[in-house]
């Protein structure tokens, strides 16, 4: 069984890696964020750059090399954090076409089903969304939808995120969402799925050291202190630690 006590915190959606979409502008800037998120108590780290045809025409072949480079720099500089590859799959026609090329990475694979971060647009929910979650599941891909908790539509009535969840989809919390960050409907939203224990993960989604820090021991305090240390750690710990297969 994995333990919080063996890995710690474990960041499941993160934007380190430097020159490939909205996060780290350089290398300097990248370290520093690695930095942060060791000195919050994250031991490991899954890059999971957008995967967003048209915006951030990014390959899989092409961010493994990335994640490899930046771990021999951490490496080299004494950062103690172990990254994994990843990435946050805008869902749409064109990313599909990309996943069946073999070029969008998975996070992991849990009982038999590979485990996608997958985003939905921010002004909401489109009318195709449950189908095309049940295309992936057809496909043996469980969708770990990211921050829902900050979508207009969900913000607006929470439990239209239900049918994603009776699909069999998994839900990721923003960190910062639960401590009010992202804004008072958004942090309503985050209790909310909380309250009805339908998170799975709860991850930072840093992209800077000002704005969207990789911060979450104090989100982490606060489940805790809300739900118990024995879920706590299963949002921050052992789930994401079984996703990367590091348990």
């Amino acid at each position: 069984m994995t333990t919080a006590a063996a890995h710690g915190l474990i960041d499941l959606h993160c934007h380190f890696l430097h020159g490939v979409d909205d996060g780290a502008r350089n290398l300097d800037e990248a370290l520093d964020l690695a930095r942060a998120a060791v000195a919050d108590g994250i031991t490991a780290s899954a890059m999971t750059p957008h995967f967003h045809p048209g915006r951030y025409p990014n390959q899989r072949s092409v961010i493994a090399l990335h994640v490899a480079a930046f771990q021999q720099a951490l490496d080299e500089h004494g950062i103690a954090l172990k990254v994994h590859l990843g990435g946050e799959m805008r869902a749409s026609d064109e990313s599909l076409a990309q996943l069946m090329d073999h070029e969008v990475p998975f996070l992991g694979e849990v009982k038999g089903l590979k485990i996608l971060l997958l985003e939905f647009p921010h002004q909401g929910l489109p009318g195709w969304g449950v189908g095309f979650v049940y295309r992936l599941l057809e496909m043996g891909i469980r969708p770990l939808i990211a921050h829902p908790e900050r979508n207009k539509h969900v913000m607006a009535e929470v439990d239209r995120i239900q049918p994603y969840l009776a699909a069999g989809c998994w839900l990721q919390v923003t960190g910062g969402s639960l401590l009010g960050h992202f804004g008072k409907a958004s942090q309503k939203a985050a209790w909310a799925l909380m309250e009805q224990d339908a998170v799975a993960v709860v991850a930072s989604d840093a992209h800077n050291l000002d704005s969207r820090p990789p911060h979450l021991a104090a989100a982490r305090a606060l489940v805790a202190s809300e739900y118990g240390g024995k879920r706590a750690d299963r949002l921050f710990t052992n789930t994401p630690a079984s996703i990367l297969g590091i348990g």
